[in-house]
Formats: structure tokens, sequence, C-alpha cells
């Protein structure tokens, strides 16, 4: 058991049947009374951020996430295969496990599987993956006056809005976390 004290940022605690991570740690004295810890937490499996106060003196119940890495191999209608680099051992994700990130998903992808109690709770994507562009309008010379911006479609069948001089068959290094184009890859 950890006491509220103990708490900091990025510690895992199972709250209520769920497991959550601490985004941010507050301790607040009171005047009169005893002293209270305000949280931030965002839950592990839905990515959800909620606000609660608790005693100083409560105690929470530790969750070990175990991390391994795996790499995505194909997917199969609404499964999703994956391979722990660690075993070998080859399973399979649904798309509700993966969450957003199913949409910046290709062959040979490096991703980290937090698993607790050998469940797997989430899928850590990493910050920016490389995608070719398939589809997208082509962008004529003198368009506009600044820089615009027009939607491509990338391999792995997300949309996301690029600088007009941006062409079929271009390589990007996209945003997973916020689904923006950072830069065109070299």
């Amino acid at each position: 058991m950890i006491d509220a004290g103990q708490l900091r940022k990025g510690i895992t605690v199972e709250l209520d049947g769920k497991i959550y991570q601490v985004v941010e740690f507050t301790h607040i004295k009171m005047g009169r009374g005893s002293a209270q810890v305000k949280l931030r937490l965002r839950d592990v499996r839905g990515g959800g951020v909620v606000e609660r106060a608790f005693q100083a003196t409560e105690r929470f119940t530790p969750a070990f996430l175990e991390h391994r890495p795996v790499q995505f191999l194909y997917a199969d209608g609404d499964s999703y295969h994956m391979m722990d680099n660690e075993s070998y051992e080859q399973f399979e994700l649904s798309a509700e496990q993966i969450g957003d990130g199913v949409k910046y998903l290709k062959e040979g992808l490096a991703l980290d599987v937090l698993t607790h109690n050998g469940n797997v709770v989430s899928v850590e994507m990493p910050i920016s993956v490389e995608l070719e562009v398939v589809e997208t309008e082509p962008g004529f010379k003198g368009n506009t006056a600044t820089g615009g911006t027009k939607p491509a479609i990338l391999e792995s069948g997300a949309t996301v809005q690029v600088p007009l001089f941006i062409s079929v068959g271009d390589v990007l290094r996209v945003d997973t976390r916020t689904g923006s184009y950072i830069e065109k890859a070299s």
C-alpha cells in the first residue's frame, strides 16, 4: 500500500476497479482539519482524466504495469497481430485495445504494450511515425498568399492536413498524439 503523501507524478494505482496514472499531485494543508491531497489521474485503459481529492491519511494499492516491446505484423479484419520482441510469441489485439493508434499502424512498426496481471491494458504508440502519401490533390504554385493546407490520405488510411507542396509518394512524419503533419521525411 502507498500513502497519499508518497504519490508522485507517473505512479500507477488501482482505484475503484480501474488503473490510474498520477498526472498531477498537489498537497493542500487546510487551516483547520487534516491535510488533503488533490490528484489529477489519467485512466490508463480509457485515457480520460479525472481530478479527485483525498485525505492525506488515505492509502492506495499500487498497480504494477509491465512494458513489453512488440512489433506490429499485420491486420486481419478487426484483429491486429503483434509479435513480442523478446519471446517472439504472436498474439492478437482488437482495435478497441489499441485505440486511436490504429490509424497509424504500419507493418514492422515498433510499439510498447502495457500489461497488468497478464492482461493488455493499453498500447503506447511511438510519438511520430513515417507514412507515405497515397492520395492528395495537386498543389499549384500561387494558390494562396500565405501557407495553406490540403487533406492527404496516408498508406495506413489516416487523413492528415498537409502543406500544398506535398504530393503523392512523399513520406511524411506524423505526430501520433495529435494526428498532425510534422515534416517531410528525408
